[in-house]
């Protein structure tokens, strides 16, 4: 079998193991109205909704930090999308955000995780994002 043959294999195998239902988006600032007291949150920018796989990174047990008056545990996941998945006009930057709009697992059905970065290779059966979950 040649290397592009494997390749593809490796990459509809990976495909056919994407269960979850994502949707990436990036989120401008919320707007504080004084007058109203209410707060309104920013225009969201749909990149991507599709298939996708969901899953924490071996061994992170998370790190405490501090957000506003409240404490979080930032955990790591990984989570794979088709390999020719390509953004409208834009590459994925840190702080884009990744909805779980569907799961097998139905805990994860709304979870909002944060990307940290993605992973870029030629050789890759699925292109890989870094993200946390901040809860």
């Amino acid at each position: 079998m040649s290397e592009d043959a494997a390749l593809t294999q490796g990459r509809v195998a990976a495909e056919r193991r994407m269960r979850d239902l994502i949707r990436i988006y990036n989120q401008a600032e919320d707007v504080f109205d004084r007058a109203s007291g209410t707060t309104t949150p920013g225009a969201r920018t749909v990149l991507y909704v599709g298939r996708a796989r969901v899953k924490p990174v071996a061994q992170s047990a998370g790190e405490d930090t501090q957000a506003g008056e409240r404490e979080v545990v930032l955990r790591e996941v990984e989570v794979s999308v088709p390999w020719s998945t390509v953004l409208p006009g834009t590459r994925l930057l840190p702080g884009a955000r990744i909805e779980v709009l569907e799961s097998d697992d139905p805990r994860m059905v709304g979870v909002v995780l944060w990307a940290t970065g993605g992973q870029f290779s030629s050789q890759a059966t699925a292109w890989r994002i870094s993200a946390e979950d901040r809860s």
